[in-house]
């Protein structure tokens, strides 16, 4: 967010999907009101859904436009912190422009507070960038993988283009020419523009950093990143074909390569066409369509209680933020207690750690055997830094269960391999005795504390006790 100009830190600060701070304050839904798609790409699968998957193009329920704006108010009522609505599926919604224009129409009049979103992989989206800023959606997202059409035959086998497929190199020069022109042309109307990219080892994992630098220039604010989702069960080419999804090393390497030219996204989670609820939940199962036709929805009451809370929040973000802001300007590094040894004149010196967190709203407030999901942090004298996120099983292996207590704290150690700290509220002594022989540190003294400043006086305790010299190994003991 430093990065960004006072004009576009104000309009999405506040937005779950793009802020680090907000998403966890702030919640997201998505409808899936778009079936149809006019391109094919190697990694994805729409037939596929499973309750315990999150993936773009997976959804549960298809809807109608009426259907999706009844479960939108449904939603923002029973979640006064739902911010966003978007549509990102599970085809592609501008190959259906009346579905999708419709729910945007009803939504624009029924819930004027609510923030109106589309994700797009850019084929046709010059056609309808006019009438994107008739219903004052002023944020898009591209899906753009390459911006070399060799790159490009790669990933997509076809698209579907003035009533005829086209294959290839050919059907990719297309593709990357009307992803540029929509960018262009949505930047030029003040639309603010992020870029979601794939990352597929292989393919496009050294290409990735060109087109990071291609789409700033055109425009875009902000560029995500994700790594390949390519298990064989979900029935994707690059699944089914072996294409594997690349470790977490390589995606924060790649990240910190393009974050030299653009602002980088790094709290994506991948989320499905239908999700609920803040960022890393997903509350769909108490939205389907049966239980929302037996609600009663109130929603000019409902505006209230969400403008309340609102301003609530917009408060507490902007103490912390000027916390974080002062903290900054008076202590470089943040460190509170250096070794005798080091000189008074010269700045403390310590490596980064990765630091896996067990949180909620912000706070260090999960059971390490309850987390579905650990957010990474990289501390370092410069303070801490979200990287990424892990998950914290494995996708779904089975019709009735996801694999046993032993196989899940094995599928997470693995995860989280490359940490060298976990923080969560509180830890079992098995976990705590596998995660210790693993060589990652347990940590279950800053329950329900701010993550930032648990995971910076973690750093600064193992700075003080010699652990962070520069050069020093990480590796870890068996």
């Amino acid at each position: 967010m430093d990065d960004l100009s006072d004009a576009v830190r104000a309009r999405v600060q506040d937005h779950p999907c793009y802020s680090e701070d907000a998403h966890h304050y702030f919640a997201r839904m998505h409808v899936a009101v778009a079936p149809a798609c006019n391109i094919q790409c190697h990694y994805c699968n729409r037939k596929y859904d499973c309750a315990n998957e999150s993936r773009p193009g997976v959804v549960s329920e298809l809807l109608t436009p009426d259907q999706a704006v009844r479960k939108t108010l449904a939603v923002a009522a029973t979640i006064p912190q739902m911010s966003v609505l978007g549509i990102a599926g599970p085809g592609d919604p501008l190959a259906n422009p009346q579905r999708t224009f419709e729910t945007f129409r009803q939504l624009a009049l029924k819930a004027p507070d609510i923030k109106l979103c589309v994700s797009t992989n850019g084929l046709v989206l010059p056609e309808y960038v006019e009438e994107l800023a008739r219903y004052n959606i002023d944020h898009v997202t591209i899906t753009i993988n390459c911006v070399d059409p060799a790159v490009g035959a790669r990933i997509y086998p076809w698209i579907f283009w003035k009533n005829r497929r086209v294959f290839g190199h050919e059907a990719a020069a297309i593709l990357i020419a009307q992803q540029q022109k929509g960018l262009e042309m949505l930047a030029a109307r003040g639309i603010l523009v992020k870029v979601n990219s794939v990352l597929i080892p292989g393919v496009n994992d050294a290409h990735l950093p060109e087109v990071s630098k291609i789409v700033k220039a055109k425009g875009a604010f902000l560029h995500n990143v994700m790594p390949l989702i390519a298990e064989a069960e979900h029935g994707t080419f690059y699944g089914v074909m072996g294409q594997r999804s690349p470790r977490p090393a390589e995606l924060k390497a790649l990240q910190d390569a393009c974050a030299g030219d653009m602002n980088m996204m790094r709290h994506c989670r991948q989320c499905r066409a239908d999700a609920v609820g803040l960022l890393g939940e997903d509350r769909g199962a108490e939205f389907t369509l049966d239980k929302i036709e037996s609600m009663e929805i109130d929603y000019e009451a409902a505006m209230v209680v969400r403008a309340e809370l609102r301003a609530q929040i917009a408060a507490e973000l902007a103490e912390k933020r000027a916390r974080a802001h002062a903290a900054t300007a008076t202590a470089t590094p943040q460190v509170i207690k250096i070794q005798p040894q080091v000189a008074k004149s010269a700045p403390p010196v310590g490596r980064p750690v990765l630091m896996a967190v067990a949180a909620k709203n912000g706070l260090v407030a999960v059971h390490f055997g309850h987390a579905r999901e650990f957010l990474v942090y990289e501390a370092s004298a410069s303070g801490a830094r979200l990287i990424g996120h892990r998950r914290a099983e494995s996708y779904c292996a089975g019709d009735e269960s996801c694999g046993d207590a032993e196989a899940v704290l094995a599928a997470t150690i693995r995860a989280l391999a490359d940490c060298e700290v976990v923080l969560c509220s509180r830890i079992g002594y098995e976990p705590w005795g596998q995660l210790e022989a693993a060589g990652i540190q347990p940590n279950g003294e800053y329950a329900m504390q701010p993550i930032e400043e648990a995971v910076m006086a973690v750093w600064n305790e193992m700075l003080a006790a010699g652990k962070l010299a520069v050069g020093q190994s990480t590796a870890k003991r068996a």
